[in-house]
């Protein structure tokens, strides 16, 4: 098996790839992932090899990952637009033989090269030319455990660590995503790409699926609401695949930006009524949000959970066939699921417990490091960190990340539960609780508050939303403060990242 030969079998007129500069067939996508592997073999890519993919999403991503894959190396996709430093490490951490580097990125991919020599030297592709000029190769055959993807975690808990998917398990979690015979991906789908691919849920999800599926992906290397709903209306986007932000953003574009539901301009859903399914994934879905969505285009907003160690879909309201409100569905064919508490048992039912998950697509470890590894797989289970209930129908709903959760005293406090006391404030557009230190009580609460555009300059909003703490919490739940502020900081892959928070930070993390 080649997780790279998901692109075979379709036929070559109907259509891969939609970008900016170029539209791709299946037939054309073939024939340069083709001589895109004979360019790697000729720069002296063997099994195995590590080769890192800094680029955005546009055609040469998609093509020299399928390459990199279909020789039998491991592709490794970083940001490019991380600082230099942050592009250094990681490309260094792997060991990268290659790395195949966009116009953003070259010259700091030609520098980390600079330093390396011998048996350690950095080959850069600066230019896809450099590739497609060579006689295409056979798939090499590989083996379900063998590494395929080396994706780079969010780091919101410490030093990011890359994550070990293997073929196997990458193809495992695109058969199980498509079991629902209504709502699986079929050839005259097109998804709209704009999750980014250094992320696994745009690499394996958005990319993956549609390949399999033999549909479209038109590809969007930074998401603008205008620009996205003009996109989904010209090119009759049916799948919308995103993190809670994107969906907040088109739910809350105004009316010239899109026609939406009861405008008068249009069939119900405006600029969305090409789309039948839209997912949200990558962290929370606020149920304002999700209702929101549907109000404005009349389309139910489906969710799921997963996580990159998962590869990475876990649970997912589509193949529920209910999206209920504030849950994240149910388990994937395949996917078992625990609730532990803490002490290392199974929670009683209907208490909180950290989810456990354990099935075809869990990954084989972090790269190189034994340790972190042994500290989340016990006996093929992966410990996600995240706490969880589940209800009667086996619905999921996760309460909190249990490193998330704040210490008050001896109590614990789960800051999702005062985030939505907060947020069922009509003036609060978005929050974030996290715990600092305490010299009297080892943690206190403290919440970040955006306001809505009309109350973001009530003198008496902190007064109140306090008050509405006191009425509505426990004694040690409530904020000790509360600060408004313009933004939170979230990560590409729309993750709140409480991190930045606990040192400070309420701007965007680069």
């Amino acid at each position: 098996m080649n997780l790279a030969d998901i692109v075979e079998g379709h036929p070559d007129e109907a259509v891969a790839l939609v970008a900016s500069d170029r539209t791709l067939t299946y037939g054309q996508l073939r024939a340069e992932v083709g001589a895109a592997r004979g360019g790697l073999v000729r720069l002296g890519v063997r099994p195995d090899d590590r080769v890192a993919l800094v680029l955005p999403n546009g055609w040469p991503f998609v093509v020299a990952y399928l390459a990199v894959l279909g020789v039998g190396a491991v592709a490794v996709p970083i940001d490019p637009s991380m600082p230099a430093p942050a592009v250094a490490q990681e490309i260094d951490m792997i060991r990268a033989r290659v790395a195949i580097a966009g116009p953003a990125a070259e010259a700091v991919v030609r520098e980390v090269a600079q330093g390396r020599s011998g048996a350690t030297q950095l080959v850069v592709v600066g230019d896809m030319s450099e590739l497609l000029d060579a006689d295409p190769v056979p798939y090499v055959d590989r083996r379900p455990d063998d590494l395929a993807l080396l994706v780079f975690t969010a780091g919101t808990a410490g030093p990011a660590k890359a994550a070990m998917l293997t073929h196997g398990g990458l193809r495992a979690n695109l058969d199980q995503v498509q079991q629902h015979p209504g709502r699986a991906l079929v050839p005259n789908d097109v998804s709209y790409g704009v999750l980014p691919f250094f992320h696994v849920f745009g690499i394996n999800v958005v990319l993956g699926l549609s390949l399999l599926a033999g549909s479209s992906v038109v590809l969007v290397e930074r998401f603008d609401a205008a620009e996205a709903l003009a996109i989904i209306r010209e090119r009759r986007v049916t799948i919308l695949a995103g993190a809670p932000p994107m969906f907040r953003a088109l739910a809350a574009a105004s009316p010239g930006e899109g026609s939406g539901r009861g405008d008068g301009d249009g069939p119900p859903g405006g600029d969305l009524a090409s789309v039948r399914l839209a997912v949200s994934g990558a962290s929370a879905l606020p149920p304002e949000v999700a209702a929101a969505f549907e109000d404005r285009f009349g389309l139910p907003l489906w969710q799921g959970y997963g996580l990159t160690e998962a590869s990475p879909v876990v649970t997912s309201s589509v193949i529920g066939g209910v999206p209920k409100p504030g849950s994240v569905g149910v388990p994937l064919p395949g996917v078992k699921l625990r609730l532990v508490d803490e002490a290392g048992e199974d929670a009683l039912v209907s208490d909180p417990g950290e989810l456990w998950v354990k099935g075809p697509n869990v990954f084989a470890g972090y790269w190189e490091d034994p340790e972190a590894t042994a500290a989340v797989l016990t006996d093929g289970w992966l410990h996600t960190g995240d706490v969880a209930v589940v209800d009667d129908d086996g619905y999921v709903y996760l309460v909190d990340r249990l490193k998330d959760i704040v210490i008050v005293s001896g109590f614990n406090v789960y800051p999702a539960e005062v985030e939505d006391v907060l947020r069922d404030d009509p003036r609060v557009d978005e929050v974030a609780v996290v715990g600092v230190a305490d010299a009297h009580t080892g943690e206190s609460v403290r919440a970040y508050v955006v306001a809505t555009a009309d109350a973001a300059g009530d003198p008496g909003l902190v007064d109140t939303l306090a008050a509405r703490c006191r009425a509505h919490l426990a004694p040690y739940e409530c904020p000790d403060a509360i600060e408004i502020v313009d933004s939170l900081p979230h990560g590409l892959g729309g993750k709140l990242l409480r991190r930045a928070l606990r040192q400070g930070s309420t701007g965007p993390p680069r």
